[in-house]
């Protein structure tokens, strides 16, 4: 996505990337009300993450940068909530939403740990 090195870690693109994932999944839902609802859902919640992310790398104190962290953990919690909605009214088959599900999860997993960190020793 940018110029860094494919080497580096970088959290920001990961979040872009599954924003686009979930964008994908929103709009091959079945044109039903329900399924409607349940995509301009899970784009909201699905994309935040990393706008929230963007956001808290300008941070004006390290309260503003776990506040804005929270948000993202949010987001991501609430889009695993839509993922599994969707999972359980059938309109995929488990198998393709698994690795979306598993991405899900571990970036919660990254943002509970970032925002501990970031309280324990500052931004």
């Amino acid at each position: 996505m940018n110029n860094k090195p494919s080497s580096r870690y970088d959290l920001e693109d990961r979040l872009i990337q599954f924003a686009v994932r979930i964008i994908d999944v929103a709009e091959a839902l079945p044109p039903t009300v329900a399924s409607k609802n349940l995509g301009g859902q899970i784009v909201r919640s699905g994309t935040s993450p990393a706008l929230n992310y963007a956001e808290a790398q300008s941070a004006e104190s390290k309260a503003d940068f776990v506040h804005k962290m929270k948000i993202c953990l949010k987001e991501l919690r609430e889009t695993l909530v839509c993922l599994n909605i969707i999972l359980l009214k059938e309109y995929f088959k488990e198998n393709k939403l698994a690795d979306l599900v598993r991405e899900n999860n571990a970036l919660i997993s990254i943002f509970v740990k970032s925002i501990q960190t970031a309280k324990d020793n500052g931004k």
